[in-house]
């Protein structure tokens, strides 16, 4: 008998952690029914792909991103799809879009729009509102059509405002009623295939008025009370941003894992966590994964989720800079690019801007102007650790030339579209070994790329790629990880995190998500701006080459790189037939 699709010859990598080996991958309908180490020349097939000399990954599952609006109206979902992911999970750290009480909608949108910077005009011109519940909102996600999978989370800070209106939204204390339905919505929506409830407690996330977000001090009768609807009902797991993740408060990183450890272990739930290295406290890390590993000794399940690479912004001149609040160039930030740089590159305007001091009216730039050691040119392909000669001042110092000046140049290169990085997470020793020993601990999950959130200012929905290039190909200034790891990292191990065991390994009777990557050509391209969100929204957009074939459910949804318009792509329900 032919099956549909044999992909013949490549070196499988199949996510289990496992020796990669040549061979073959038979597909019949969404499924793999049979992987052939050698190979087999007695298969036949509707479709043969021709894999030798590629790699045959597992698709990608992303645990973290923010395509809550964006899924409403986009069915391809860049710039993940761009980078092997086949499944996504959103509704990450306490917001999303659902529930929602009629004629709050606005309100949602800006805590949206200031918690993940996603512009608020496009989510208004973008989403169609179709919903008040949880469960409403999950079916109207199942009409849409989709080119990968999606599953999502119920989110503190819809729920809190939805119960307390604004009492919740202005973190006032739940009291016993509002605690008991905040409970009974989430278990409703964990009912209806939530895949757990997400909340965030970092003073750093902030709505676009400046106030945190709804749960962000909630008390531990209100944490545990919504835990117990996940112990209710039986599945899902509970996510957040903890407090003190981005170095706000040093003391409160411990006391999070301890209430963490006593609501995994008294619920039975999985509890996943962002973590990072912070500059003030650079070891601290570790030891919040050592006591997420010995958690388990307790019955805990703790999952600290960790980037592969620095966190922090780019910088440029249709973002982020430090002349960005001087007088001289506030009056001309609004040309279009082209007259601008044709403007900065006027001597007058350039003596101008910088004779002046920032305004203050934007304090992250005026700070960022104190940190030109710790700005990089990000280069073409970008990378992500780059050395101490890369930076701004090093390589004024070497040329002998004025830092500010050559600032203000290496921002008009590539007509403006130059990028520069300041890595302020992740990156406190000034390389990525911490990044690769919190990859290699056996308590953390790979995470935390954003994927749809703070559009003007990274791009981190291409993680997947950078594991492939640098952590498994490319890595000059420290050891490397194998690349059947990073593969694993990325599938098998952020599926089995949502409790999703059809995927993320190939084996007989997984689902047929996978990737056909020339691996020794792959690459990482530098992020660009692209206007293509609703209302002519902006946001940054990072292609790669090298993916030669992205398949969903046995179907290909992208070919080097383009989408072929497929859409077998689904809405998950956990507890539903999906695998868990």
């Amino acid at each position: 008998m032919a099956h549909d699709v044999v992909i013949s010859g490549g070196l499988i990598v199949d996510g289990t952690g496992g020796e990669p080996f040549v061979g073959d991958v038979a597909i019949d309908g969404d499924r793999i029914s049979g992987v052939y180490a050698g190979g087999n020349p007695d298969l036949r097939a509707d479709e043969i792909i021709d894999a030798d000399g590629l790699v045959v990954t597992p698709g990608f599952v992303d645990c973290h991103t923010h395509y809550d609006g964006q899924v409403t109206w986009d069915p391809v979902l860049e710039p993940s799809a761009h980078h092997g992911v086949t499944t996504v999970m959103m509704g990450n750290c306490g917001v999303g879009f659902a529930p929602v009480r009629p004629g709050t909608e606005e309100w949602l949108i800006q805590l949206m729009e200031g918690v993940e910077d996603i512009p608020g005009a496009a989510l208004s011109e973008g989403i169609t509102w179709e919903w008040e519940t949880f469960p409403e909102y999950l079916d109207a996600l199942e009409r849409k059509p989709l080119s990968m999978d999606i599953g999502c989370q119920v989110p503190h800070g819809a729920v809190r405002a939805y119960v307390m209106g604004e009492r919740g939204a202005r973190n006032e204390p739940a009291n016993p009623e509002d605690i008991a339905q905040m409970r009974e919505i989430v278990a409703d929506a964990l009912r209806a295939g939530a895949f757990g409830f997400s909340t965030s407690r970092t003073i750093a996330h902030k709505a676009i008025d400046g106030e945190p977000v709804p749960g962000t001090f909630a008390a531990e009768d209100e944490l545990f009370g919504i835990g117990e609807a996940l112990a209710e009902v039986g599945h899902g797991l509970y996510e957040l941003a903890p407090a003190g993740v981005v170095g706000e408060d040093l003391a409160a990183p411990a006391k999070e894992v301890d209430w963490m450890r006593r609501l995994s272990a008294a619920t039975g739930r999985p509890v996943t966590f962002a973590l990072v290295q912070i500059d003030a406290a650079p070891g601290m890390w570790r030891e919040i994964m050592d006591l997420s590993a010995d958690a388990a000794a307790e019955g805990a399940q703790l999952h600290p989720q960790v980037a592969p690479r620095c966190n922090g912004v780019l910088i440029g001149l249709q973002t982020n800079h430090a002349f960005s609040s001087r007088p001289s160039f506030a009056e001309i930030a609004e040309l279009p690019l082209a007259e601008l740089v044709a403007e900065l590159r006027r001597p007058e305007r350039k003596a101008a801007i910088l004779a002046e001091s920032s305004s203050f009216t934007n304090p992250f730039a005026e700070y960022m102007g104190t940190q030109l050691q710790r700005i990089y040119v990000l280069g073409d392909p970008p990378d992500y650790e780059p050395g101490p000669e890369r930076s701004v001042a090093a390589i004024a110092e070497a040329q002998g030339r004025d830092t500010e000046d050559l600032l203000y140049e290496l921002l008009l290169e590539d007509d403006g579209r130059a990028l520069l990085l300041f890595p302020f997470l992740n990156y406190s020793d000034g390389n990525a070994d911490a990044v690769r020993e919190m990859f290699l601990h056996p308590s953390g999950v790979s995470g935390l790329s954003d994927g749809g959130a703070h559009c003007g200012a990274i791009c981190d929905a291409s993680m997947p790629t950078w594991l492939l290039t640098f952590w498994a190909r490319d890595r000059r200034r420290g050891e490397r990880l194998p690349l059947e790891y990073v593969v694993q990292k990325q599938s098998r191990d952020t599926a089995r995190l949502f409790g999703l065991t059809d995927r993320g390994t190939l084996e007989p009777g997984m689902k047929a998500d996978l990737n056909i990557i020339d691996h020794d050509r792959l690459t990482l391209h530098p992020p660009k701006l692209v206007a293509d969100l609703p209302a002519g929204g902006q946001r940054f957009d990072q292609q790669a080459t090298g993916y030669v074939a992205t398949m969903v459910s046995g179907v290909v949804t992208r070919r080097h790189g383009v989408s072929t318009g497929a859409t077998p792509g689904k809405l998950l329900r956990a507890g539903a037939t999906n695998g868990h």
